[in-house]
């Protein structure tokens, strides 16, 4: 906290003045209704924060009402009900329950947390002679049970980091709950006083106290309400009212968190190292690994000559490797050794040295990614690699990206050296290099520290700059900054192209130029995504990364097909397939095909025939009917009337006159799946509004609206036109604020100005919409004329 913040905001005073008020309250409220009216042997404790004196602006008020036995005449239970009605009239949320002396000193298994609570408790009023009856038994009992409560706080932690990912590098992250939060530093003092650990590092930990204190005071203030998560909008207010940038507020959260999630998750592995036999069994075995350079105690690795670093700072590269091979962590005593002596290892690696060779065997190694991590924590890569403190707990709020800049990039590694994916994974044992796509990743992302530079470009400049001081051969560096610079390439395409379309798998042949450039950027992009959020690299998403690899690899080792589908015969299927396009026999297997013939026989019949299946996490529905304007807006705007979300949408049309459309899309609240009617509910709606027998603006009236974004999180739309992309069709990119019937919309806009929509491509980033279309008009690509008008017509439906 910043001596201005301190000036400002007396958070300790605060706490303690509401805690002090708030004693007022109970202590008047317990006259007026216990006091009088509850048996003899009652009296009333603070418990959880409200013990610990930590009552922020909207807390709950835990109590705990103590009684000598159980049996409570009715008069008594009248008078509780009495008490409560008081403090709850009085704007208090009370918390309490109803326990004796018996029960405040036995182990509950199932409610651990009346255990770990009463650690807080504190003496408000009532009879004091049955509170000093539990104040002289409660710390034999602790002391008692000193190991089976410690065994269970590590349990409750260990699953509320699970509930984070592990990671305290959220973006818009839970101060009270996420790892090195506000429940972190609890836990310290927890430990600490049932004699299962002690505090060290004092001054650091009550500088993240306070500052948490702080964050968290602020966000009760600003949501009137018991508040906990630091949501984009709320820094946005919270760095107002500290005169601050919102960034640099986020920077602080962090590093502060970062210093007590270490010491937390030091104390949670000595703690389970402790009670674990096959913990001791390792330690036994992991003593062997013990070399000339560092010793292997209690399952951490020490400097057998802590000295040897000022003379011999490469010493440190050997114990990333250490590490990297046996997948065991520094010692808390080596951390607190190379802290002492970063300035000087950081003037060492300054230095132009050959330590690339190093950094190969450890991004080769099994536990490359905890090697990495330690690496980070302890500062070590920063003072290997200076130019990543420019991303160090960095924030670039795209409202898309769930961590900070550093943990996405650590995580993309994890996620490369531990892929779910079988066909990700056997594409990596094909690679030559593998280090060479994680050193790319460590690099890919450095440029977001130079916002006046775009971070490609300027990822790449540094790359080059460290790759030069630490003698990476030409080769090697070539790929290293090929990746970087092409990082974003497949996601972009995946997200803004036909990848059917030859052009599409021309421009990526060209791009990669080898099938092993191409193998390697897959993976990259595959991790990249994949860290963006835990649920970014979603199956349907894996799948169109997969199919672009396919499709750029068929190219690059000319496989593909480029002929015309021409009638061959008189058969059915051939006359259906004449004056489709090629990629029609590129995206479909026969028996879809001859599936699709039997569906236009049953449209001529019926005016249109559907096809509804769901393919793993998705859902494609076929339509196959004789074309008509407006019709693909039509079948948008009856998904969306559904709640259901689109992810792409293909269009096809034979010279006959027979469209068969294509639509994959998701059911986010899986009402499809439910609701088994649902499903044909919706096959009889489509088949209406497809024959004109239904008004699809009608049915999305009935769509709630969703709340519009902050001010400041607003996308403006943009369109762009470009008819040089594909040899086909004209390309409209289309970014804007993704909203219900979106799509509909700018479908309905494109019909409306005479064009014909081929292929349309959908991405959703958070509520940013990225929709590209293939359009043609009249068979042929859009005249350059229409652009202008077309794009006026488009800003104005966005608008």
């Amino acid at each position: 906290m910043t001596t201005a913040e301190k000036q400002h905001f007396d958070v300790t005073g605060a706490l303690a003045g509401r805690t002090a008020t708030v004693d007022q309250i109970v202590a008047d409220a317990w006259r007026d209704t216990l006091a009088a009216s509850a048996p003899s042997g009652a009296a009333l404790l603070a418990v959880g924060g409200y013990g610990r004196r930590e009552l922020f602006p909207y807390s709950d008020v835990d109590l705990l009402l103590l009684f000598a036995n159980q049996r409570i005449p009715e008069s008594g239970r009248d008078a509780i009900s009495a008490f409560q009605q008081r403090l709850w009239d009085a704007g208090l949320r009370i918390s309490n329950s109803v326990r004796t002396p018996e029960e405040c000193t036995q182990l509950h298994e199932r409610n651990i947390e009346l255990n770990v609570s009463l650690l807080d408790q504190r003496f408000l009023t009532g009879d004091a002679a049955l509170y000093q009856t539990l104040a002289e038994r409660l710390p034999k009992f602790v002391q008692g049970q000193r190991d089976n409560l410690a065994r269970h706080l590590f349990v409750l932690t260990r699953d509320r980091h699970s509930r984070f990912q592990d990671t305290y590098h959220h973006l818009e992250p839970n101060i009270k709950e996420a790892p090195g939060g506000l429940r972190d530093l609890q836990l310290l003092g927890w430990l600490n006083q049932i004699g299962a650990a002690s505090l060290t590092h004092p001054a650091e930990i009550e500088e993240a106290r306070n500052y948490l204190f702080l964050l968290r005071t602020l966000l009760h203030q600003q949501a009137g309400r018991d508040s906990n998560v630091l949501t984009f909008d709320a820094q946005e207010w919270v760095a107002d009212q500290l005169g601050r940038d919102p960034a640099a507020v986020m920077r602080d959260y962090f590093r502060h968190a970062r210093v007590v999630n270490r010491l937390v998750l030091r104390r949670v592995e000595t703690g389970e190292a402790r009670a674990s036999s096959l913990f001791a069994q390792f330690r036994d075995r992991s003593t062997r690994l013990s070399n000339t350079d560092f010793t292997v105690l209690r399952g951490k690795v020490h400097f057998r000559t802590p000295q040897q670093l000022d003379a011999d700072p490469a010493l440190l590269l050997r114990l990333l490797q250490f590490v990297a091979r046996h997948g065991i962590r520094f010692s808390g005593e080596a951390e607190e050794q190379i802290a002492s002596r970063l300035p000087a290892i950081r003037a060492h690696f300054a230095q132009r040295q050959a330590l690339w060779p190093a950094i190969d065997e450890i991004l080769t190694l099994p536990n490359a990614i905890l090697a990495l991590r330690v690496a980070h924590e302890t500062g070590v890569l920063e003072a290997i690699f200076p130019e990543m403190e420019q991303i160090d707990c960095l924030v670039v709020r795209d409202f898309y990206h769930r961590y900070t800049v550093d943990e996405h990039t650590l995580v993309a590694i994890q996620t490369l050296t531990k892929l779910p994916d079988p066909l990700y994974a056997d594409l990596l044992s094909e690679l030559e290099r593998p280090a060479l796509v994680m050193f790319a990743l460590l690099l890919h992302d450095i440029g977001k520290g130079s916002p006046d530079e775009g971070h490609v470009d300027a990822s790449a400049r540094l790359a080059e700059q460290i790759m030069h001081r630490i003698g990476v051969p030409e080769a090697d560096r070539e790929t290293v900054l090929f990746l970087i610079r092409a990082h974003l390439e497949l996601s972009s395409t995946m997200n803004s192209r036909d990848l059917f379309d030859p052009a599409t798998a021309e421009h990526l042949a060209h791009r990669v130029e080898t099938v092993e450039r191409l193998k390697a950027l897959t993976l990259l992009t595959y991790a990249d995504i994949s860290a963006v959020t835990p649920a970014a690299m979603t199956p349907w998403r894996a799948e169109q990364l997969w199919r672009l690899y396919l499709v750029a690899h068929n190219e690059l080792t000319r496989e593909l097909e480029n002929e015309r589908i021409e009638r061959a015969d008189a058969s059915a299927r051939s006359a259906f397939l004449e004056g489709l396009p090629t990629r029609y026999l590129r995206t479909h297997r026969e028996s879809e095909m001859d599936a699709h013939v039997r569906m236009e026989e049953e449209s001529r019949q019926r005016g249109v025939s559907l096809n509804l299946e769901k393919q793993g996490s998705v859902y494609r529905l076929t339509l196959v009917t004789a074309d008509r304007p407006f019709l693909f807006a039509a079948v948008a705007g009856t998904l969306a009337s559904f709640g259901l979300n689109i992810l792409k949408a293909e269009a096809f049309a034979n010279r006959r006159g027979t469209v068969v459309d294509m639509f994959t899309f998701a059911d986010p609240v899986r009402t499809l799946e439910l609701n088994p009617s649902e499903v044909e509910r919706l096959k009889i709606t489509m088949e209406r509004v497809v024959l004109g027998r239904a008004d699809v603006r009608q049915l999305l009236k009935s769509r709630p609206r969703l709340p519009a974004p902050s001010r400041k999180a607003r996308i403006e739309p943009t369109v762009a036109i470009d008819s040089q992309a594909s040899a086909m069709a004209t390309l409209i990119q289309i970014v804007a604020q993704d909203r219900p019937a979106l799509l509909y919309d700018i479908t309905s806009t494109i019909s409306s100005n005479g064009c014909n929509i081929e292929v349309v491509l959908i991405d959703t980033e958070a509520h940013k919409a990225i929709d590209v279309f293939y359009v043609t008009r009249e068979g042929r690509k859009l005249p350059a004329e229409m652009h202008a008008q077309l794009r006026d017509a488009l800003l104005q439906c966005l608008a």
